[in-house]
């Protein structure tokens, strides 16, 4: 049976796991599970350093831990998983199928690519580190990211009696991001071997053209630039999205 960091929200049929980008949660899919329910057994994935901000994980951040707690997730279910991942967890999800072919069928890979080395985390810090710990009101969190990214945070951050709380901590979300500007995820991707659907966001925060590299280097791609979205191409953009994912995974 799936463990404690996977929730299971209905559907029948082969599994489908959604894994959440960073500074994310599982519980911010809930609007994809209408239609997502319909094409498997629906799965959402919580990773290290995003499951309460009380929650601590004792490795060191880096990509191969990811990979291995979602390894030993995705291995609790009774057949290999469609992976569905926004961002960092689309690279988790493809460093799982390079690494564990026996546990992934199939990868939806949302506005994530493979090398962003020589870029940081500089440009953005300050802003996170000013973040508040709480939140007092959902007007305070629509104010500070939007109402699109607002929403999504509203959803991922923790519920206090007080208010909204940030479910991590900024330091280690920084940490996450900072590994990526050391290395690259080339050879990860080139091992991958099941079906993939790549979704770009037409305000993407990939490098750009990588993520049209990746499907001309893949065994079996399908690529998709959205014009009109950002970075959350789900949530800006859900009927292109709903209409891809479906005609993907249908297929």
């Amino acid at each position: 049976m799936p463990g404690t960091v996977l929730t299971r929200h209905g559907g029948h049929g082969e599994p489908l796991v959604l894994v959440h980008g960073l500074m994310g949660r599982g519980s911010t899919w809930t609007r994809q599970l209408p239609w997502l329910t319909r094409l498997g057994t629906v799965y959402s994935y919580d990773a290290p350093w995003h499951r309460g901000r009380d929650v601590e994980d004792p490795h060191p951040i880096s990509t191969e831990r990811f990979v291995a707690d979602l390894a030993d997730a995705v291995g609790t279910l009774d057949a290999p998983a469609r992976m569905v991942g926004h961002s960092m967890g689309a690279l988790h999800s493809w460093c799982l199928a390079a690494q564990h072919p026996e546990l992934v069928s199939a990868l939806v890979v949302e506005d994530m690519a493979p090398d962003f080395r020589g870029r940081t985390t500089g440009p953005w810090e300050p802003w996170l580190h000013a973040l508040p710990v709480e939140f007092d009101s959902a007007e305070q969190v629509f104010a500070e990211f939007g109402p699109v990214a607002g929403q999504y945070f509203l959803e991922a951050f923790d519920r206090t009696e007080t208010g909204w709380r940030l479910h991590g901590h900024t330091s280690r979300w920084i940490e996450i991001a900072a590994e990526w500007g050391t290395r690259d995820y080339w050879a990860q991707w080139r091992a991958v071997r099941v079906p993939a659907l790549l979704i770009e966001a037409g305000n993407s925060v990939t490098p750009p053209g990588q993520m049209l590299e990746m499907a001309e280097r893949a065994v079996a791609a399908t690529y998709l630039r959205v014009p009109q979205a950002g970075h959350l191409v789900h949530d800006e953009a859900p009927e292109a999205y709903r209409q891809a994912v479906e005609s993907f995974l249908a297929g």
